[in-house]
């Protein structure tokens, strides 16, 4: 038996939880071995959450609570048949209402971040005193006395997760529907690890065999002369995975995805960068040209390529340099890119959505482009809320709170956007069927993806074979 026992439910087994390892990581010396890591996934039978929960019995159950997993957690606390001292934590619970029916099910919340806090409430509580504030307001931890948690990856984790790391913390801009632009939130500040014992640390990983690094930092490229020396970093490693007698590692012959698969060992990996769209000079865009093929992921956020949408939203946006950026990237690097576009933002209209989204298929243009729609979501304390009231916004009340409708989408074209979505990602993104670069495609598929789902009645659990038939036979 653990007196401690931190968990999450995951949105997929692939994703460990960076956050738990923090957590258990800065327990210090003498909590560090009463605690014990329980992860979940979403689609895990409750049972065996429940069943692990119960055989561990902790005295106290740290949950780490996201927007993807709120329901589920609500479902998990609800049925526990022991009944531990349940503290809550992490970016759902930070910002909802005091009144919110997951609190029912807790002792204690804390807002904000955790590596601190949770280890002085754990000491109060184990040394049999009582917290008198039932919500704890963190303040943001020193980011250099932050003990790393890396070491806490399993051998399992490095062979077949994602491994999430992170070199920074915080995000300077002011997007209206992220919680970076709450001012309260501590999280409105660049806050950077040291980085000669983050390579450090990230070498001992590459050592262990990790097969995808992904970065949680929000603005991976604020800091163009740090970014650079991590990217560096990484080339340098992957370099060194080449066959010691192959010249190519250095050669521009390696670029734009020519054969080189037999060049690597099998200790070869890839690394996972979230990047602002309109920062990226030209030493940075050199840099990341030497990425070999499939080593390196962008994500791209570009939301909305509607200035006054997204002045409206306090996003800063040039959409000619974004476009050209992501022109360059798809033609001159080896990046695999993923590029994000919002649906449902004040002041936008479906056409305007469209044109948006035309724009992005025609910069991106190669196949190592990934274009991924995404509803707006209405995260529990975000200023988006503001525009409510003037631009006729109405949201679902339950996690992820998606908008349903605004002035200028009625409920059914966000219906039809999430069905586009959807099916994009299960043919385009699959590569089932292909549209010519050279024209517009958003009111082409958007009309495939109609007639799909008027056949098949869903946009999911549909046989690929069955679905590539129809849809080729729809789309001539």
């Amino acid at each position: 038996m653990k007196e401690i026992v931190l968990t999450t439910i995951n949105a997929k087994w692939i994703h460990p939880s960076l956050a738990l390892r923090l957590l258990k990581a800065n327990l210090g010396s003498d909590l560090i071995d009463s605690c014990e890591i329980l992860e979940f996934a979403l689609r895990q039978p409750l049972a065996e959450k429940l069943e692990s929960i119960r055989a561990a019995n902790p005295l106290i159950l740290g949950v780490s609570v996201s927007i993807w997993n709120h329901q589920a957690t609500i479902e998990l606390l609800k049925s526990l048949e022991i009944k531990p001292i349940v503290v809550l934590g992490g970016p759902e619970v930070s910002f909802l209402p005091e009144d919110s029916e997951i609190f029912l099910y807790a002792e204690y919340i804390i807002r904000g971040e955790g590596e601190t806090a949770f280890r002085l409430l754990c000491e109060k509580l184990l040394a049999g005193e009582k917290e008198v504030n039932k919500f704890i307001n963190a303040e943001n931890t020193d980011i250099c006395k932050i003990k790393t948690a890396y070491h806490l990856y399993t051998d399992e984790d490095i062979a077949k997760k994602l491994i999430y790391v992170e070199s920074s913390r915080g995000c300077v801009f002011n997007c209206e529907f992220c919680l970076s632009a709450v001012k309260t939130s501590g999280m409105h500040c660049i806050r950077e690890f040291p980085l000669e014992p983050f390579f450090a640390e990230m070498d001992i990983l590459i050592k262990r065999g990790v097969r995808t690094f992904k970065f949680l930092d929000r603005s991976f490229n604020i800091n163009i002369k740090r970014s650079i020396q991590i990217i560096e970093f990484f080339v340098k490693k992957i370099n060194s995975f080449l066959k010691p007698s192959s010249s190519l590692a250095s050669s521009a012959s390696l670029r734009l995805g020519e054969e080189f698969s037999s060049n690597y060992s099998s200790s070869l990996f890839t690394v996972h960068f979230e990047m602002v769209p309109s920062l990226f000079p030209s030493e940075l865009l050199e840099a990341l040209s030497r990425f070999p093929p499939d080593t390196l992921r962008l994500e791209i956020g570009i939301q909305t390529l509607n200035r006054e949408a997204a002045a409206r939203i306090g996003r800063l946006t040039d959409p000619k340099k974004e476009l050209e950026t992501l022109h360059y990237l798809s033609e001159k690097t080896n990046a695999i890119i993923h590029a994000d576009l919002i649906a449902g933002l004040p002041g936008e209209d479906i056409e305007s959505f469209g044109r948006g989204f035309d724009q992005l298929w025609s910069a991106l243009g190669n196949r190592n482009a990934e274009i991924q729609l995404g509803i707006l979501k209405l995260l529990p304390g975000a200023p988006i809320k503001r525009h409510s009231e003037k631009y006729g916004m109405q949201y679902n009340p339950l996690p992820p709170y998606e908008i349903i409708e605004t002035s200028m989408m009625n409920v059914d074209e966000l219906k039809r956007i999430k069905n586009f979505a959807r099916f994009w990602d299960i043919i385009i993104g699959k590569n089932l069927i292909e549209f010519n670069k050279d024209e517009p495609v958003f009111d082409k598929f958007m009309k495939l993806s109609d007639d799909l789902f008027a056949h098949f009645g869903k946009n999911w659990g549909i046989d690929r074979a069955e679905l590539l038939k129809i849809a080729v036979k729809t789309s001539i």
